[in-house]
């Protein structure tokens, strides 16, 4: 059983990987929103970075002239974390 919740957590975490990945790569390429699986990632991706994206703009990190968004990466390292945590319950 607890291989089973191990592999289920695995594959969407690295589901949520890819999302995010092509979240980050829709990003660069400007392509049309009318699109049903542009608008699926967007609705997969956008309640989890939002809140991320509010944090890092507030914080000192956040200067007026870096338009990087970062929130991608902190999202990667608090799934890893959460992740981490989960598979160590599991076990």
């Amino acid at each position: 059983m607890a291989r089973i919740l191990s592999y289920t957590v695995d594959i969407l975490v690295n589901l949520m990987y890819l999302l995010i990945i092509i979240r980050v790569i829709l990003s660069w390429v400007q392509l049309s929103r009318r699109n049903v699986f542009i608008d699926l990632v967007y609705a997969l991706t956008e309640p989890l970075l939002a809140p991320i994206r509010a944090l890092l703009r507030k914080s000192p990190l956040a200067g007026p002239g870096i338009p990087l968004d970062l929130s991608p990466f902190v999202l990667f390292l608090i799934i890893s974390l959460v992740k981490n945590i989960v598979k160590g319950f599991i076990f």
